[in-house]
């Protein structure tokens, strides 16, 4: 398990998120990333979550939606991690997961493709 404060932790999210590829990230219309400390549940199991309407599920979809949210969970995540560069893999792993069910890519394909 790694100790980090929270503020420590979004700079590694926002690290990672900035190494992911641009065609990967233009296509994020209207999404926001927000890091917490625990799924409302408590567990430590669940690194991310995708809060939002897949793209393959919009119809109409625009003005005034509220934006889709991915969660990134702090504790779960070093709690599973021996050392920085298992958190950074992990984190990295976890955004392109979540990113991947905004377009539309469910669990059993992410296994396929190795991402979850």
């Amino acid at each position: 398990m790694i100790e980090m404060d929270a503020a420590a932790f979004e700079r590694l999210v926002v690290d990672e998120l900035d190494r992911l590829p641009d065609d990967m990230v233009e296509g994020l219309d209207n999404v926001v990333f927000v890091v917490e400390d625990r799924p409302e549940d408590g567990s430590l199991d669940l690194f991310g979550l995708y809060d939002g309407l897949a793209l393959t599920e919009r119809g109409r979809y625009g003005l005034g939606e509220l934006p889709d949210r991915i969660i990134v969970y702090r504790e779960p995540h070093l709690h599973a991690c021996e050392d920085e560069d298992e958190l950074r893999d992990e984190i990295h792993t976890t955004l392109v997961h979540e990113i991947a069910h905004f377009y539309g890519i469910d669990d059993e394909r992410l296994h396929e493709l190795g991402w979850a």
